[in-house]
């Protein structure tokens, strides 16, 4: 009969507050919960709460929000829980080694890949913009390197066509949970022997998530259609890939894509020229095959089929025309 574990939660985001949502309806005894700082959001800056404070506040588990864990004072608190495991789900916080070291049976993670695949920072989004045929999570075992720890538990999942960032969020959000569950309850059985159960990571099999950055946004049409396709599901729901168009030699617009799909196209017609136009899409030549563009958002506008934005902009779309990019 597993012993139930006194567990410390440690996350931000609702993929966080998922994760400790299933720890609560397992009846696991949660003895608190940390978050970083509330910050201040919306026109008003009112400082708000994330998702795993709200969350634990609403089952009443005392909640500590330290602004990192360098002081004497911030490790002793966490020291006082008496905790047997640390549980951290994007957290965003970095933990020294005095805390990975503090509960009996150490940090675990769930990390959003199958390691030792994409650690690091952003590892759904370089999962889906590599062309990945599947993914999942990991529950790792933390240590001082970045996601290098031993692995206890992987789940995976396949990675559609039609997936975004988004999308894929969502799948790994419901099975992240139910591997934590799974994790719990093998580590809260007094026979549990690390030794035995965790597995090394292979480094030399190992690829690094690096964080996204708005420059990455911009379409480069030197690129093939299909790797152009990749981008834009894998930056949805953020940065959003984007292209610019010129309207004129003064002036152009930076123009969101939400939505394309990869055509064959087997023309002489330059990268970047837009080579059709109805009510499919706006299809763009690339250096292999072509780019449909289905849903677009014009600057300050909402997101449209391209159709529809066809109706008042068609001038801005002509056959032979070329999508400029930057640089």
């Amino acid at each position: 009969m597993p012993t139930p574990l006194n567990i410390i939660f440690a996350g931000t985001p609702d993929f966080a507050a998922q994760h400790l949502a299933a720890l609560i309806e397992a009846k696991h005894n949660i003895v608190a919960v940390y978050c970083p700082p509330d910050k201040p959001a919306g026109r008003g800056k009112k400082l708000t709460a994330c998702a795993t404070k709200l969350l634990a506040l609403e089952h009443e588990i005392t909640v500590e929000q330290p602004v990192n864990f360098k002081s004497e004072e911030a490790q002793q608190q966490l020291a006082q829980y008496k905790a047997d495991i640390m549980v951290v789900v994007a957290y965003g916080l970095l933990l020294p080694e005095v805390i990975l070291n503090t509960p009996r049976l150490g940090c675990i993670n769930v990390h959003g890949s199958t390691l030792p695949k994409w650690r690091g920072a952003a590892p759904i989004q370089r999962s889906l913009e590599a062309g990945d045929e599947k993914t999942g999570v990991t529950i790792m075992q933390m240590d001082k390197g970045l996601d290098t720890g031993d692995m206890i538990l992987k789940a995976e999942c396949a990675i559609e066509a039609s997936d975004t960032s988004a999308s894929l969020y969502e799948k790994l959000a419901k099975l992240g949970p139910t591997a934590l569950v799974k994790t719990i309850e093998l580590m809260s059985k007094s026979d549990f022997q690390a030794s035995e159960h965790n597995i090394a990571q292979d480094n030399d099999q190992a690829t690094y998530a690096h964080k996204l950055d708005k420059a990455e946004a911009e379409l480069d049409w030197q690129l093939s259609a299909t790797e152009l396709d990749r981008k834009i599901r894998a930056y949805i729901p953020w940065p959003v890939a984007q292209f610019t168009l010129a309207e004129s030699e003064s002036k152009s617009h930076k123009i969101r894509v939400w939505q394309a799909s990869v055509q064959e196209y087997h023309g002489e017609a330059p990268f970047g020229t837009i080579i059709k136009t109805d009510k499919q899409g706006v299809v763009v030549a690339t250096s292999s095959g072509a780019l449909c563009l289905e849903v677009i958002q014009l600057p300050g506008k909402k997101a449209l089929a391209v159709k529809d934005i066809l109706n008042g902009r068609s001038d801005w779309f002509t056959v032979g025309s070329h999508i400029n990019k930057l640089g």
